[in-house]
């Protein structure tokens, strides 16, 4: 009983204080100034690119000598009606790579899984256009292609998503 109302005392006490400098600040122009820009300087920064997380990965796993797959590789130049299939192939096929990796002990499986779980992630958090047109090819009806040219591919189409 003591301490549950040791914590309302020192919640109230906290409240006080907190509410007593925050509209201290509000009064004058700098105190508003300097709230705006804490409200809204990190939004932007932290939205500038949703797969950025996802680029840096790409960009550890495209030197992986030990990860040899082919596959089913979306065209870097599909219309925007068709981004979010193609970006959904890319981390499907990523999918591949995972069991891949998790099979001969890659050396960059860690990378592997977070593009994996990043992209998937933000695919799920923004969905990006949940009608797609009917012209937009399936996955497996790209072109089967080497590790390679699947990573720079995935590096193109997630850049575009960046601009």
């Amino acid at each position: 009983q003591k301490t549950h109302l040791k914590s309302i005392c020192l919640q109230y006490q906290l409240y006080l204080l907190l509410n007593s400098h925050f509209f201290c600040l509000l009064k004058n122009e700098m105190g508003l100034i300097i709230f705006f820009l804490c409200a809204y300087v990190p939004k932007t920064v932290a939205g500038h690119c949703k797969w950025a997380e996802v680029l840096k990965d790409l960009e550890q796993i495209k030197t992986s000598k030990d990860i040899d797959v082919s596959l089913y590789t979306a065209n870097t130049d599909e219309g925007v009606k068709c981004q979010e299939p193609v970006i959904r192939c890319f981390f499907l096929e990523t999918e591949v790579i995972l069991q891949e990796c998790l099979i001969k002990n890659c050396s960059k499986t860690q990378d592997v899984w977070n593009v994996w779980k990043n992209g998937n992630a933000s695919l799920e958090n923004n969905k990006l256009n949940s009608k797609t047109s009917a012209k937009c090819k399936e996955c497996e009806e790209y072109e089967e292609k080497n590790f390679t040219e699947f990573i720079q591919s995935f590096v193109k189409v997630i850049q575009k998503e960046c601009k």
